[in-house]
């Protein structure tokens, strides 16, 4: 550990005292901040958190995906035989016993194994959700962790799958962040065929991967450090301006495609996978219009690649308009070649990846979400018993949680304004007071703890008020 925090601060106690003075240690040897790179939310960052988080998972859920929980260790040999390089060294991967076993790193790849595993009881199109925590070894920065959540969809198909399901997946995007209601944001839409075909005329295919990675970084460096590092992998410097000129193609939507349809017969040498992506592109694009999203919330953008190399087709970046510094908030795209690893049988795929946890750090860090605003207990009603018998307590509590309310019971023996002060420093917006005299009358005591108002209200109106 003190190893990791040494990239960071040449003294790991120096830098722990320093930085989380708030924490109170029973043993000075004992360091009880977070490890660099994992997130651990107070109670109302929490609440904001899960609400995102809800929010997500209804959506997916309205869109008819079928929740899925994969295990979180993997043996290594199923997430390394997708991956590589980068990732292998990323990967937390340890021995118990006999066995070589890894963290996932993403939710895609254990996907594959589940499907290549349980194919004789998916029913196809199979639309699965994935909402769980994955696993990188990398260095810990802004916006960057080792631990995060991930929020997952894909729609699988044996052996086909409609072009009708890639024209789908914006318009779930587009759900998605409009409940999240963090203002105006753009899905942006591409086809890796379209580039990977561009590449085949220009001579540089068998760079396809890394020119994509390195694109991929354009809105992060900018040209000129991607221009040198394109020359560094390889690709000849008089390829550059051509390659800038095409991905820097802009108009709308028809404008774009009727300019890249016009380029087909232009290029170096003809390219059939150049054509197809183009076909398919305008296929999305026309077909994303009977799902009744707005024009202005999708662009094609020929710069949109994707890093990883198990794309094939329809690629997706979601970012929002008024704070760009976030970056992409939602990516994905198709992939023909899901469980090829791990089945002989054909699995192809499309779907989108929302990283919620860095998701969420940026957009707080942004001062887009104001967690203090916001709850801190789920609670809605307190009920505070001043009275020995706790039947009728414990019977107003069940009633009012049997019609949806959360509820809680104040049970230690103090006095009441300390209750009430409970109540207000986690802003429970109702108190219920049950004392002798609400016994006698069979009326409790209704506090709003907003307006300070309160009234004494019977058994079912109160229930009847209070029911979400």
């Amino acid at each position: 550990m003190e190893e990791e925090i040494q990239k960071i601060a040449p003294n790991p106690y120096l830098y722990y005292y320093n930085h989380m003075s708030n924490e109170t240690n029973k043993d000075d040897n004992i360091i009880t901040a977070v490890l660099p790179g994992f997130m651990e939310l107070t109670p109302k960052d929490q609440m904001a958190f899960d609400r995102m988080k809800d929010i997500i998972a209804l959506t997916y859920k309205q869109f008819g995906f079928i929740s899925i929980d994969t295990p979180a260790i993997e043996r290594s040999e199923v997430l390394l035989a997708k991956a590589g390089g980068e990732t292998e060294k990323q990967i937390y991967r340890f021995n118990k016993g006999d066995n070589d076993l890894s963290l996932r790193f993403d939710l895609t790849i254990p996907l594959a194994r589940y499907v290549a595993e349980h194919q004789q009881d998916l029913v196809f199109p199979f639309r699965r959700s994935q909402i769980a925590k994955v696993y990188r070894g990398e260095r810990p920065q802004k916006g960057r962790f080792r631990e995060f959540y991930q929020c997952d969809i894909d729609i699988i198909g044996r052996e086909t799958l409609s072009l009708m399901n890639d024209a789908e997946i914006p318009s779930i995007i587009y759900s998605v962040f409009s409940k999240l209601d963090f203002g105006p944001f753009m899905i942006k839409i591409n086809n890796r065929k379209i580039i990977n075909g561009l590449l085949e005329s220009m001579g540089v295919a068998e760079l396809g991967v890394e020119i994509m990675r390195t694109i991929d970084k354009l809105d992060k460096i900018g040209k000129e450090e991607v221009s040198k590092m394109l020359v560094e992998i390889g690709v000849p410097e008089n390829v550059l301006p051509g390659l800038f000129n095409f991905i820097n193609i802009k108009g709308s939507n028809e404008d774009v495609l009727y300019t890249i349809a016009g380029l087909s017969d232009k290029l170096i040498t003809r390219s059939e996978l150049f054509d197809a992506g183009v076909e398919e592109l305008s296929k999305v694009i026309k077909n994303i219009k009977l799902f009744g999203i707005p024009d202005k919330n999708i662009s094609i953008d020929l710069s949109i690649a994707r890093g990883l190399d198990y794309y094939t087709g329809t690629v997706y970046e979601t970012k929002l308009t008024d704070y760009p510094q976030v970056g992409s908030v939602c990516s994905g795209g198709r992939f023909d070649n899901l469980a090829e690893k791990y089945s002989d049988k054909k699995f192809p795929g499309v779907g989108i990846s929302i990283g919620l946890t860095r998701l969420f750090s940026q957009l707080k860090d942004a001062g887009i979400i104001d967690a203090a605003a916001g709850a801190s207990t789920p609670t809605k009603v307190l009920v505070i018993p001043m009275i020995e018998n706790m039947e009728v307590p414990f019977s107003i509590a069940s009633k009012l949680r049997d019609a949806g309310v959360p509820t809680e019971v104040y049970f230690d023996d103090v006095k009441p304004k300390v209750k009430l002060a409970y109540a207000n420093k986690l802003e429970i917006p109702y108190v219920i007071l049950i004392g002798d005299d609400e016994l006698s009358a069979g009326k409790y005591m209704l506090k709003d703890m907003v307006s300070g108002e309160q009234e004494l209200v019977g058994e079912q109106e109160l229930v009847a008020r209070l029911r979400v």
